[in-house]
């Protein structure tokens, strides 16, 4: 630069470099010359994003350093009131003078947080695979594969695989073209309703608000495994300190913590995959070849129709958390070449992490063995039908290794519950959706306040040593129960407006950077499996399966176990609807610029619409899929 000291070192590059560009993408978005000079990062600050934390003396102690980070971000959205982008042409909300909600400041705010972006390609491709593999997958498994059998579970498994799979390719095209924090709580506020994104926003962090608490135990329970004697509280201490010191890293801290556990967790599942092909075909040490015996005696399906629905929310239950790639966008250095090739992992996770692990697990547990019902709560690792399966070996340390990866897992989907709650918290305050103290966002990138709300709602562990506690355990369960399925819905519904809203601005597919693999067919295919799903949930709950308590009361208590996360959501929407008389948002209303990574629509793509045409079959077929 004109000016400065020679003798002085030049400033390092490299992910900053590339937040910059990405910054000033989006700030030629307010600029009124659409032929301006190439790109520079000398104003993209003032336009967009908080200024960069200011670089401290060397002098400094390292503890003031340290106490200085936990300072609010100068610039913090707090203090933005306009500078949005109006679309030309775009359709303005009727406004209440007296309870109007500004709709368009809160696009601004969401598309300007000081959030850092220090996620690389590779934290979200482990997060995209095993980032939320945990109880869902290991221990809950064993309930439906007593339930429905077998051939229902895996039907199952494999039809919310498919469903996931719609909704996360709807995700990764809206979160490539609107890297915003809140991501798909931000795009239903944006694309839907207010009141609705209120809503939404509310359903998601009440989700993972109340999975932290219920990973936290379910590590504490899985302990007794190797010794039953010794306090829980002690171990629910030990893991909330964990999780509150990972996190207190930042994005950084997360990103790299989620990489190693999920790299254990992929490990643990290829091994079991390998060693239960060779324990099926080879017998266990009481019998030989075990084959699909156990798929014709006890059988392949238990409870009929029924059986199989009851599998729908738990599998929707495992698969949830793979979101939490579009909630990372707004932390990623480059997303529009990470998310994309993030959520093609999604695919493989489906085909080999569930339904290739679980194809085994019914190969080698009979869905009548006692112990898959016989654990003390919905997260006790002793009934999972991953450690029944290695136990029929024999006595060997195998059992011992897949708790300890159980164990791993469930401080794994702790960590991520501090991550996507704290996020959706701070988003939601950005949006005037929750108190502003919720969005203060430190020197360091960290939503502090967030975090540390979250971290305290953790201490529902110290629950665990109550007698009542499995009883406390259900109700919290039924907080969050169907909370991934209306988030799932609504981002499917969130793309098929998108795409509507651009459509009538006069662009095309062709001009997004990344589209969905399966278009808007599958959007409309997951927005009805999802529905479908839900009205599944009201008959089994209606009429459940193997219902023990079969008065009026314990009936009433199934029913609202099974479905408490309606009313929670209606709550949420008609509150905000009747306070602020918001309205549904008509296509030409909707804001499909103010935080679009890109500026100019026209020119993606605009030499070959079809860049990748030309490479052989097979190479698109892997770059499709990887």
């Amino acid at each position: 630069m004109a000016g400065s000291d020679s003798s002085k070192s030049p400033p390092k590059v490299g992910i900053t470099f590339t937040r910059d560009f990405e910054i000033v993408e989006m700030s030629s978005l307010s600029t009124t010359d659409k032929d301006s000079a190439p790109f520079t990062t000398t104003t993209s600050y003032a336009v967009s994003t908080a200024p960069r934390p200011v670089r401290y003396a060397n002098q400094k102690a390292a503890g003031q350093k340290w106490v200085d980070s936990f300072k609010r971000v100068e610039g913090s959205p707090e203090i933005i009131k306009d500078g949005y982008y109006v679309t030309e042409g775009m359709e303005e909300m009727p406004r209440d003078p007296e309870r109007y909600y500004d709709l368009h400041a809160a696009n601004a705010r969401t598309a300007s947080s000081a959030l850092v972006r220090e996620l690389k390609g590779r934290h979200l491709q482990m997060i995209a695979i095993g980032g939320s593999i945990g109880t869902g997958l290991f221990v809950a498994s064993g309930v439906d594969l007593a339930q429905s059998g077998p051939a229902s579970m895996l039907i199952a498994y494999a039809l919310t695989g498919a469903m996931q799979f719609c909704t996360m390719q709807s995700l990764a095209e809206l979160a490539v073209v609107f890297p915003i924090s809140g991501s798909f709580s931000a795009f239903s506020t944006r694309f839907l309703d207010p009141s609705w994104g209120f809503a939404m926003g509310w359903n998601y962090a009440l989700q993972w608000l109340v999975a932290l608490p219920l990973e936290v135990i379910a590590g504490a329970l899985t302990v007794e495994y190797w010794n039953d004697h010794l306090s829980k509280a002690i171990f629910v201490t030990i893991f909330l300190l964990m999780i509150a010191v990972i996190n207190l890293f930042g994005i950084k801290g997360y990103g790299e913590a989620e990489f190693i556990f999920s790299t254990v967790k992929v490990t643990a599942i290829v091994g079991f995959i390998l060693l239960g092909i060779v324990v099926n075909i080879g017998g266990t040490p009481h019998e030989g070849y075990i084959g699909g015996k156990y798929w014709s005696n006890p059988g392949a399906t238990k409870n009929g129709f029924k059986g199989f629905c009851n599998v729908l929310v738990s599998a929707a239950f495992a698969f949830s958390g793979t979101e939490l790639v579009g909630l990372a966008a707004a932390e990623t250095a480059n997303p529009r070449k990470s998310i994309p090739t993030a959520i093609r992992q999604v695919f493989w996770r489906i085909a080999i992490f569930y339904v290739v692990a679980l194809l085994l697990v019914t190969l080698l547990v009979p869905h009548d063995d006692p112990r898959l019902l016989g654990a003390k709560s919905s997260v006790d690792a002793s009934a999972s039908p991953f450690v029944i399966a290695i136990e029929s070996m024999g006595q060997t340390i195998l059992p011992s290794i897949m708790n300890a990866v159980i164990l791993l897992a469930v401080i794994s989907v702790g960590n991520s519950a501090v991550f996507g709650s704290s996020r959706t918290l701070a988003a939601l305050a950005e949006q005037s959706h929750a108190p502003k103290m919720l969005a203060y966002i430190d020197r360091k990138g960290r939503p502090l306040v967030s975090v540390l709300i979250t971290l305290a709602v953790g201490l529902l562990a110290y629950l665990v040593d109550l007698k009542q506690q499995g009883e406390i355990f259900d109700w919290l369960v039924a907080i969050c129960g169907l909370s991934s399925l209306f988030t799932w819905g609504s981002i499917c519904l969130c793309h098929i407006r998108f795409r509507r809203a651009w459509k009538i601005a006069g662009y095309s597919p062709n001009q997004l950077p990344f589209t969905s693999q399966v278009g808007l067919v599958g959007s409309y295919a997951g927005l009805i499996a999802n529905i479908l799903v839900v009205v599944s949930q009201f008959w089994t709950a209606v009429s459940p399966v193997g219902q023990a308590d079969s008065t009026t009361g314990g009936i009433a208590k199934n029913f609202f176990l099974k479905v408490l996360a309606v009313p929670i959501v209606l709550v949420f929407y008609l509150g905000h609807k009747m306070w602020f008389r918001t309205s549904i948002l008509r296509a030409k209303a909707m804001d499909i610029d103010t935080g679009r990574s890109f500026s100019r629509a026209h020119s993606i793509h605009m030499d070959d619409p079809n860049p990748h045409r030309k490479w052989p079959l097979w190479k698109r077929i892997y770059r499709s899929l990887c």
